[in-house]
This record gives structure tokens, sequence and C-alpha cells, in this order.
């Protein structure tokens, strides 16, 4: 049985008529209408940018031999955003919820930081050749498991003692990204500008920097917790009303966001590891699907955060590439997007 249940009154003891009350996920009708078309709209717009991703200015004609083998490279690209945006839409808007704060990002934690030092560490001291021989999926899995293995560490020490919580977490998380950035920052210092140059491309996040080698890997990885996730839907909507409320309602609060926190570390060591740091972009998409999904029921937000995501990366993609001809500074226009919208919400709120 659902934790939330319709409850209905319609006569009290005095003969009063009263209004029945619920608990749907939408307050009416017209809110659920709006939902699915909204959702309808976004989901076939996100399919239609990726179908130009595929076909639009293609050099050969669609009948050609040649097409295929074009496309199926185009195709590795929308794969990764596929990917991204799975990871970063479910990690974010479930981030919010064990929390219990809209403005905070999983990359406070220091997926973003660990990922720069470990790509600057290998520039600086075995030079541009180890860092461009750091493929493969050996090297991946060990990105991977180092910042998985981080944030266990992170969340077995301070959610686990005596006065363990999640602010204390969020702290220590934001003080190891800033130590890591700033030891990435003096070795950057010291390198010879052919080499930063080469380092600085693998530090802005782009699906061109996707290797399909490891969609094997990646894709089942993710599957299965994106999954656990949206299986868990139910127990986010008990637990973004707080500790005190979820407690209340017989749910074992720490053990169930110790569970979410590793998924969310999962999801977010795979989609940096794959493609780079997106710091805002999971901030950015979040936003927008509150806005859009009006309703507490994780079971619709998250389909909204995934339509969403998928739309701002293939929209993105295609207005830099085939109109602007810009793809390199694809990433940096979401990160700055994303980073305004983080801005505003922050000033509006006043509080974090």
């Amino acid at each position: 049985m659902s934790i939330f249940q319709n409850k209905e009154t319609n006569v009290d003891h005095r003969g009063l008529h009263h209004k029945k009350r619920s608990a749907k996920a939408f307050r009416n009708k017209k809110e659920r209408i709006r939902y699915w078309v909204l959702l309808i709209v976004l989901t076939a717009a996100g399919l239609l940018f990726s179908y130009g991703l595929l076909v639009y200015n293609n050099p050969v004609p669609v009948d050609s031999p040649s097409f295929a083998p074009i496309a199926k490279r185009r195709m590795i690209a929308v794969t990764a955003m596929i990917i991204a945006a799975v990871c970063q839409s479910l990690a974010t808007v479930a981030f919010h919820s064990i929390t219990n704060n809209r403005i905070i990002t999983p990359s406070l934690l220091g997926y973003d930081s660990l990922y720069s030092a470990i790509q600057t560490s290998m520039m600086f001291f075995f030079g541009a050749g180890a860092l461009v021989n750091f493929t493969g999926t050996g090297p991946f899995l060990l990105q991977v498991a180092m910042m998985v293995m981080m944030s266990l560490i992170l969340y077995g020490w301070l959610l686990s003692g005596k006065y363990g919580n999640l602010q204390l977490m969020l702290l220590v998380g934001i003080i190891i990204g800033g130590g890591l950035n700033s030891v990435s920052t003096f070795m950057r210092r010291v390198l010879s500008p052919s080499e930063f140059d080469l380092l600085q491309a693998r530090l802005f996040g782009s699906v061109n920097n996707a290797d399909p080698e490891y969609f094997p890997i990646v894709i089942p990885i993710v599957i299965v917790a994106g999954a656990l996730i949206l299986i868990h839907s139910r127990h986010l909507n008990v637990m973004s009303l707080g500790k005190d409320a979820s407690t209340s309602f017989g749910v074992n609060h720490r053990a169930h966001v110790i569970y979410i926190l590793v998924l969310i570390a999962v999801l977010m060591s795979v989609s940096t590891a794959l493609i780079g740091p997106m710091t805002f972009f999971g901030f950015l998409v979040a936003t927008l699907s509150y806005q859009a999904a009006p309703t507490y029921d994780h079971r619709y937000v998250f389909p909204m955060a995934l339509a969403i995501a998928f739309l701002v990366l293939t929209s993105a993609y295609f207005t830099m590439y085939h109109i602007f001809d810009a793809q390199g500074v694809v990433s940096i226009i979401i990160e700055l997007v994303g980073g305004l919208i983080f801005l505003i919400v922050i000033l509006r709120k006043r509080s974090l």
C-alpha cells in the first residue's frame, strides 16, 4: 500500500459538506493533462533534434552506401548524450530530494575536481604521451572506481558516525573539491603551452570525449543504477519531506540516504569519466523539470527531467554544430546558462 493514500471527507458529524482532499500526484485533471502534453512535446523535440544530428548536413545522400558509416559515427555522440541525460538528471533530482535542498548539486561532492586532478596528474608526472595513452577500459574503470571509492569513504565516515549528517558531508565534499582544484591548478601552471592545450581539451565536458569502447560497460551500469533509483521513487517522495517526517512514516532515513548516495555516486562517476565535468548541467535540468512537472511524485519528475536533459543536449549540439559552426563551445554555453540560473535561484531564495 502506498504511503500516500487518498483521503476524502464529504460530511462531518455536524452535517457540513467539505471539499475532497487528496494526496494525488497532481492537484487536478488539468495539471495532469498539461504534464503529459508537455512531456510528449519535449520528448518528440529531443528525438527530432537527435534525428537532425544524425542526418542533417550529411555529405552523402541517404541512399548512398557511405551514408550508414557516417550516421553510425554520429550515433556515438547521440548515445553519449542519452547516457549523460540519464546520469545527470536522475542523480541531481535524487540528490535534491535526499538533501531536501534544490540549490546544491552532486558535483559539490568532488567528482569534477577528482576527474580534473586525475587528468592533470597524468600530464604533470608522466607527460603528454601518458595522457594520450590513458584510454581504454582499464583506465576508464580506474577513474570510475576512484570516484566511487571517494564517495563511499565520505559517506561511511560522515553518515555512519554518531554525529553524522548531510550538511557536514557536503561541507567536507566542498573542501575536498576545493583542495583538489588548487592542486590541479598548481600543476597546470607549470605545464608547457602545448601540454596545457592538450590537457584543457580533456577538462571540458563534451560528448566528443566519449569512446564507444566503453559503451558495453557503461550502458548496463547506467541502466541498473537508473532503474534502482526509479524503483525507489516512492521512498524519495517521503524522504523529500525531511528526516523527521520520513522517520515518522517508518522509513529508515539514514540507510535509504546512503543507498541513494551510492547510486548517485555511480551515475555521476560514469558520466564524468565518460564525458567530462558538467557542473551545472544537472542543476539546470532539475530546476526546469520542477517548473514543468508541478508535483511531488518522483515517478513523474524523473521522466520530465530526463526528457528536458536530452532536449537540452541535442538542441544545443545541433544549434552549435550546424548553425553557428562552434562545436567546441557547446558545454561552455550549457554551463554558462546553468550557472546563471544557479545564481538567480540563490538570489531569489537568499539562502542555500
